[in-house]
């Protein structure tokens, strides 16, 4: 005798396929969904680590734009320093040339001048004073000339000195300093 199925075998497989696709479409959307959470989740992650980092690097740049604020202040102060050394080893220096330059003044200035100003700027000197007569400024010049450490001596202008009843009469000269490279050097 014949096996005759007259189950409808065809719809019941039907079923199971279409059961089969949905259990299948839904398990890899699952697996989708699942890959893309853990996916988001690592590159969260990778983005805090980044951001923690970014943080700690902007703490220490922090501190070292500190550092380099104190360090260039230091140098600013320690070339001020430097600066007044300098100042104070060329007072140091100049201190026998103006020592030098008083002497020879002394010794070369006749009787009946006076000085009333004096001023240096490098290596020359502008005198400014007040003489008995014409006769005394000129026994001064050649005094000046003579001189060891002074020379070219420059009479800029001679008055007659009101002030002093007319007899007596003011100049102003110019003198250099002869110094040598050394101490030229140390008076600049």
């Amino acid at each position: 005798m014949a096996n005759i199925n007259l189950l409808p075998w065809r719809e019941a497989r039907r079923r199971e396929r279409k059961r089969q696709f949905v259990v299948s479409f839904l398990a890899t959307l699952g697996g989708a969904v699942a890959a893309l959470l853990i996916w988001d989740l690592w590159v969260n992650s990778q983005m805090d680590y980044q951001q923690s980092r970014n943080q700690r690097l902007v703490k220490q740049i922090a501190l070292l734009d500190q550092e380099v604020a104190e360090i260039r202040d230091l140098q600013r102060k320690r070339n001020e320093l430097i600066e007044r050394m300098r100042v104070i080893q060329s007072l140091q220096g100049n201190r026998p040339v103006i020592v030098r330059l008083l002497d020879q003044l002394v010794k070369t200035i006749p009787d009946g001048v006076f000085y009333t100003s004096l001023e240096t700027k490098a290596n020359v000197v502008s005198i400014e004073g007040v003489a008995e007569s014409n006769n005394r400024v000129s026994s001064l010049m050649r005094q000046l000339d003579a001189s060891d450490w002074l020379e070219n001596p420059n009479l800029d202008a001679v008055q007659a000195a009101p002030e002093f009843g007319g007899q007596a009469t003011t100049f102003t000269l110019t003198v250099n300093l002869e110094l040598t490279e050394d101490e030229l050097e140390v008076s600049l």
